[in-house]
């Protein structure tokens, strides 16, 4: 079952944010991390299988490359090493991106991909995605961008 189908039947999701995006970041234990505990991973340096969870929910050409170099990739998969912080901390916020739109769209997959790949005129005409990978407050922005949705405020 692709982690997105749990989106489609919101009472089956665990209610805590820090596991979601842990379950779609294919953290070891993602079950039991609370904020504190992700927040480590993410400090200490994801896994490699972090990018090619968020590459196959995405597409790989979104995340290998345009979040994670394909070169960095590489490397740490043949050291055996983890990502570096910066890099783990743009999966972890586009995580988040995709545990919001995900929510708000049940996981359906081809809403997903439309929303985040439509440049939105109140992302200053940037899409979603590319809003989300630019920076924190990048993301931020989208989180807001969905918040408002889910509050009626017309978009």
């Amino acid at each position: 079952m692709s982690p997105l189908a749990a989106y489609a039947e919101p009472t089956a999701m665990p209610t805590s944010e820090s596991i979601r995006v842990a379950q779609l970041l294919a953290l070891d234990d993602a079950d039991h991390l609370d904020e504190v505990s992700l927040a480590q991973r993410v400090t200490a340096g994801l896994k490699p299988k972090s990018v090619s969870a968020l590459g196959n929910l995405l597409g790989n050409n979104l995340v290998i490359g345009p979040v994670v170099p394909e070169a960095t990739l590489r490397r740490v998969r043949k050291n055996r090493t983890r990502l570096s912080r910066e890099h783990s901390e743009r999966l972890y916020e586009l995580g988040r991106v995709v545990d919001a739109v995900s929510r708000a769209y049940h996981g359906d997959t081809k809403q997903i991909s439309s929303f985040l790949s439509r440049p939105h005129p109140l992302l200053a005409g940037s899409t979603p995605f590319d809003m989300a990978r630019s920076s924190s407050a990048g993301t931020d922005a989208v989180l807001n961008l969905l918040r408002r949705a889910d509050a009626g405020v017309a978009l």
